[in-house]
């Protein structure tokens, strides 16, 4: 029979040996924490929280950044817009008449067409006041635009060689709306150039060509002959095959206008979505830092918790520490509640933070995508916050003498 000494702050030689056996400090850790289970949900729900914000805007971030790749997929990245530089801006610049079929010998080059600025506006009725231009440009186009930039209509057809010097007007999905007209099928008409004309065509958004979206569109003969616009194009669309993007564009600018190549921009529209796809890398970086803040809030949270439940329970540290409890295993139990804490609160916030993302991508109609280590990483991010919370009310509980526990309890 071992012998036992009095309780007293110090281990001696007499002190029987104490085990805390790893597989029981988790339910002792459990049991703590039901003992007062309101102040524990409370404390998980600030971690909860923090976790939540970031998970979302994680999932959120990835599931804009992969439709946004799909998009680029789909629409391709060999399309190539072309327009005069900044070197030869000025009013009325334009490119040569010329250029398109100029372009079109180039061999990688599946397609290419241009607009042309016309000068005049597009109203509803000849009623409206000349000011209320409902800020639609009207361009010249040829029949092979659509196909260049492979759109889509979503009502009536677009120009063709048939239509093209007639009075007839495919207006950008915009436009369309900005005008309240929602179908095309040759007997809506629009007052345009003091003229009337026919609308039909509608086309659906152009995520490559936004610029057109709020435009209205006529053939280029028809701008000619009824509205007297200049044949020579301010812009032109171009596509070639994928392999051969980076050569043709290299050539483009001296194919356009041989004696002054660097009055010639190219530009990849593709790029410009890639961009804003980067851009918004700035705002969830800006997001994340608050997710930070509310878990160290949360973490703060646990803290006090774990600071209260040691001032609570001194007389249990000290029985515990009189019947031979180390004060390692003291402080292990405490430690282990604060994890266990903030572990409930990581996974509860990284299963809402999911769930919140799945709800936006689906009223977005975009494909939900919450990587796996995301979810783990912001579990692993909260429980080190509840270990580094729970550091301090463990040691303090540690530092307890058995007798000045016994006496304040």
């Amino acid at each position: 029979m071992r012998h036992q000494s009095a309780p007293s702050g110090r281990e001696t030689a007499a002190t029987p040996a104490s085990r805390l056996r790893s597989r029981d400090l988790w339910p002792l850790a459990a049991l703590g924490l039901a003992s007062k289970p309101a102040r524990a949900v409370l404390s998980a729900l600030g971690v909860a929280l923090g976790i939540a914000t970031m998970v979302a805007v994680l999932g959120i971030s990835s599931s804009s950044r992969a439709q946004l790749i799909a998009q680029i997929d789909a629409l391709g990245t060999n399309l190539l817009t072309v327009t005069p530089s900044d070197s030869a801006s000025g009013p009325g610049v334009t490119l040569p008449p010329e250029a398109v079929p100029m372009i079109r010998r180039i061999g990688p080059v599946t397609g290419a067409a241009g607009i042309g600025d016309v000068a005049a506006n597009v109203y509803r009725s000849d009623r409206i006041p000349a000011a209320s231009t409902e800020a639609i440009t009207v361009y010249s186009a040829s029949p092979g635009l659509l196909a260049t930039l492979q759109g889509h209509l979503a009502s009536g057809d677009f120009l063709t060689t048939a239509t093209a010097p007639y009075r007839a007007v495919v207006l950008g999905a915009d436009a369309a709306s900005a005008l309240g007209i929602d179908r095309a099928d040759g007997r809506v008409q629009v007052w345009l150039g003091n003229q009337w004309f026919a609308v039909i065509g509608i086309m659906e958004p152009l995520p490559l060509a936004p610029e057109l979206d709020r435009t209205a569109l006529i053939g280029s003969p028809a701008a000619t002959r009824l509205l007297h616009a200049h044949a020579a194009p301010v812009q032109l669309y171009v596509r070639s095959r994928p392999t051969s993007i980076g050569a043709v564009q290299s050539v483009i600018a001296a194919t356009v206008d041989p004696a002054a190549p660097q009055d010639v921009a190219v530009a990849n529209p593709a790029d410009a979505l890639i961009a804003r796809a980067d851009a918004s890398a700035a705002f969830q970086g800006l997001f994340l830092a608050l997710g930070a803040v509310a878990l160290l809030v949360g973490g703060l949270g646990i803290a006090n918790v774990m600071v209260i439940a040691v001032l609570e329970r001194r007389g249990e540290i000290g029985l515990r520490r009189a019947l031979g409890a180390r004060r390692g295993h003291v402080a292990a139990q405490f430690m282990v509640e604060a994890a266990l804490l903030a572990a409930s609160g990581g996974t509860a916030g990284a299963l809402l933070g999911g769930f919140a993302t799945a709800v936006y991508a689906t009223a977005r109609h975009w494909r939900t995508v919450v990587p796996v280590p995301v979810l783990l990483a912001a579990v692993a991010a909260a429980v080190l916050a509840g270990v580094l919370a729970g550091l301090y009310p463990a040691l303090r509980a540690a530092r307890l003498s058995p007798a000045e526990a016994l006496r304040s309890s």
